[in-house]
């Protein structure tokens, strides 16, 4: 990934006064200088000043000047870089492109994973939703035969454990009667997505949707509104508990106990199959504590998988 000079000075400037907590603008000229992009020359004023305007407008970033401070430059809203939002992602893109730049001759020994949806579609979605045009869909699902057709409002998008998704308003028959439609929210992944084509058929966000309070209480994509979110308590034991504390669930998560054993955990949210299938993925690692209906469902799954394992010779 080549990463134009300015994206660089960019990265380099963020990354600089982030990493410094303060720093004068003759210290940050002095660290520019040492740069070897920089040719030996100094940090101009005006150079900095149209970076703050570049870094503001990109990334959200504000750079502010602390006065009583000696003339301290600083982040105002560190936030940003360590929040779930698209200026963070795309600095830490940006970052990790820089790096692996400025590292040709190691590049074959950095492994990174692919995602698999397509490029076309989520450009496609993007531009619909920055225009406000609706879409349609040949969105062919893993039970189904042949692709079916959908007219949409692309919402959000968001990306999950590699996948990218779009949240949508669709238009669908009640069920109480075929022939009146109601609207409904879906999401639907791109990586089965047979094709999307903007429509000149126009649409408006409604004015009361924040795409991640739509999300806030939900694992990952699942969002089910007939189950409320409950608290809940998870035992992480051995090396899970570290992990767990570095990699939180859920913004929600917080920790609530912890001995040599085990860490327990406590988060708010709606307990979805997708969460239940990630309890399940760490094996003997975490376990449910509360609230117990959860733990038994936990427990079915899991004495269902072993009668699964059980039943493997009848299979060969």
């Amino acid at each position: 990934m080549k990463i134009p000079t300015l994206f660089k000075e960019y990265i380099w400037l963020i990354e600089t006064i982030h990493q410094a907590g303060r720093i004068t603008f003759a210290e940050l000229s002095e660290k520019w200088r040492d740069r070897e992009e920089s040719g030996g020359l100094p940090l101009s004023r005006t150079t900095f000043n149209r970076h703050r305007d570049a870094i503001l407008d990109m990334f959200g970033v504000i750079i502010e000047c602390n006065r009583p401070d000696g003339y301290r430059y600083y982040i105002y809203n560190k936030e940003v870089l360590s929040d779930n939002t698209v200026a963070n992602w795309l600095f830490s893109t940006l970052s990790v492109g820089n790096m692996l730049d400025e590292n040709v001759g190691v590049q074959e020994r950095i492994l990174l994973e692919s995602i698999p949806s397509g490029d076309i579609q989520l450009k496609r979605i993007i531009k619909a939703m920055r225009e406000g045009r609706k879409i349609v869909m040949q969105y062919k699902k893993y039970s189904a035969a042949t692709a079916k057709s959908y007219l949409a409002e692309p919402y959000c998008v968001k990306l999950f454990k590699r996948r990218w998704y779009v949240l949508t308003k669709i238009e669908r028959p009640a069920q109480d009667n075929p022939e009146r439609m109601v609207a409904s929210m879906s999401v639907f992944s791109l990586d089965r997505m047979v094709d999307v084509q903007l429509t000149q058929e126009r649409f408006t966000v409604d004015t009361d949707f924040d795409a991640e309070g739509y999300f806030a209480e939900s694992f990952g994509i699942m969002v089910d509104n007939t189950t409320e979110p409950v608290r809940i308590v998870l035992r992480a034991y051995g090396m899970e508990r570290f992990y767990l504390k570095d990699l939180p669930l859920h913004p929600s998560q917080r920790e609530i106990a912890v001995t040599d054993e085990y860490a327990d955990f406590e988060i708010r949210l709606r307990p979805t199959s997708d969460f239940k299938a990630h309890i399940l993925s760490r094996g003997e690692w975490l376990q449910v504590i509360s609230p117990e209906w959860l733990a038994d469902d936990i427990r079915d799954w899991l004495e269902a998988a072993i009668e699964k394992y059980r039943n493997r010779t009848h299979l060969i």
